[in-house]
């Protein structure tokens, strides 16, 4: 019946069905350029995940279960590496270290970061001044903030132990003693506190104000203002600082490496600096990268306790109903 009323539609005038199939037509050239133009414009970053993430873990995984010294092709060697982990004496002194610092550095920075926001998020004159002078050493890192730490520490001159020496206190060997050096490191950590300032100060300033109205209104004093609306408000922003903490605190190198090279005694060995020391020094790229996998699977047991216990201490106001 249609394809009649095609044929005896009058001179001049397209049928319905005949401007349907183009509209198709059009819609589905149109499909394929945006499908063309997202997959030319996504290329790059495809290409180098592909290039740069995926083959290189994959790489990575076959290696850790082979010997290779990085002159001499990898030959396949089973869970090899694996044992020899279980025997090395500086892995396990590494993993003392390195969660030594992360309980310290990610406690103390997840805890000051809290405070400091709270000051941050009083309605004073000249409090972006402050916001920018607490920020602006976080957007600092790497060799440079390392050099200035060691010079802070130095024993000698350091403005440090300057500063403790006003008071009568004399000022340890920071760096050169086994019992300092990792506390050392713990407070040169504090010093990029201002990224997750800005992230706490951004989850305060999203607390409803008729939150605390109420609870004034229920004769709640600042104490209990503090304990019932603004910690369990903050707590996803909590979740996410500890996380991200947790694996900055496993991943840290430069400092320990710049500063003391793991020294004195190992009493500053990080995890990543053996592995550096394995890898570049000894050309153990087999072992390595062995160490690499343990290492991610730590964090991945870390991340996973966490989030699972996160459930009896963060608030979700949405999923809770609350």
């Amino acid at each position: 019946m249609q394809a009649s009323q095609d044929v005896i539609a009058p001179a001049g005038v397209v049928s319905p069905s005949l401007l349907a199939a183009g509209r198709r037509r059009r819609r589905g050239s149109l499909e394929r350029q945006e499908a063309i133009a997202f997959h030319v414009f996504a290329s790059p970053w495809i290409i180098g995940f592909l290039v740069f993430t995926l083959f290189p873990l994959v790489a990575s995984l076959y290696l850790s279960f082979s010997k290779y010294e990085l002159i001499t092709p990898p030959t396949w060697s089973g869970l090899s590496n694996y044992r020899m982990l279980l025997r090395d004496p500086l892995i396990r002194q590494a993993l003392k270290v390195t969660t030594i610092y992360s309980v310290g550095s990610v406690t103390l920075g997840v805890v000051l970061a809290f405070l400091v926001a709270l000051l941050m998020n009083q309605k004073v004159k000249g409090v972006y001044v402050w916001r920018t002078i607490y920020y602006i050493p976080s957007t600092l890192s790497g060799v440079p903030v390392a050099l200035l730490w060691a010079w802070i520490f130095n024993p000698n001159f350091g403005i440090l132990n300057a500063a403790v020496g006003l008071v009568g206190i004399k000022g340890p060997n920071w760096l050169g003693s086994s019992d300092w050096v990792v506390s050392a490191f713990i407070l040169m950590s504090l010093w990029g506190i201002g990224g997750s300032m800005v992230i706490f100060l951004a989850g305060l300033q999203g607390i409803p104000d008729h939150l605390y109205e109420a609870a004034s209104l229920d004769g709640a004093g600042v104490l209990r203002k503090f304990c019932h609306v603004t910690v369990p408000m903050v707590s996803p922003v909590i979740l996410f600082n500890l996380v991200m903490g947790v694996i900055g605190a496993f991943r840290t190198f430069t400092a320990g490496y710049v500063m003391t090279d793991g020294g004195p005694a190992n009493a500053s060995l990080f995890y990543v600096l053996y592995l550096y020391r394995r890898a570049f020094r000894m050309f153990d790229m087999g072992y390595a990268c062995s160490m690499a996998w343990v290492l991610f699977a730590i964090i991945m047991v870390l991340t996973f306790i966490i989030f699972r216990t996160s459930s009896f201490w963060v608030y979700y106001e949405a999923v809770s109903g609350k």
